[in-house]
């Protein structure tokens, strides 16, 4: 069976391991349920994101919560999680204000993908 690969940005990283128990559970779940099925994985764990110059960025929904993970599959075909956070009662302004953010994440990761060529 093949997987695929999920990098967590030091940032995900970093807010992974703030969240509670069962937020944990939920996350944690989706990831795995995204490193089986890839790009593949539609709703409702994966839907894709309006507004951000990327086309490919998508959002990864973990069951049961208002979590939100945006994420890309970068050139390597790796999905690379950008930007974790609760929308709750937040809903438009969340995006507004994290797309730009997740954006410039994967800008960075970009750049560093191509030193490493």
């Amino acid at each position: 069976m093949t997987t695929w690969d999920v990098i967590l940005t030091e940032e995900v990283e970093h807010w992974y391991f703030t969240l509670d128990a069962s937020a944990t559970a939920a996350v944690t779940g989706a990831i795995d349920l995204l490193e089986v099925e890839g790009p593949t994985l539609g709703r409702p764990t994966v839907d894709k994101v309006s507004g951000s110059r990327f086309h490919s960025m998508k959002e990864l929904r973990p069951a049961g919560t208002s979590i939100r993970i945006l994420f890309i599959f970068d050139p390597l075909r790796q999905a690379i999680l950008l930007l974790g956070g609760d929308k709750d009662g937040n809903w438009k302004r969340w995006y507004d204000r994290n797309i730009p953010v997740a954006e410039r994440r994967y800008e960075n990761w970009l750049a560093t993908i191509q030193e490493g060529e």
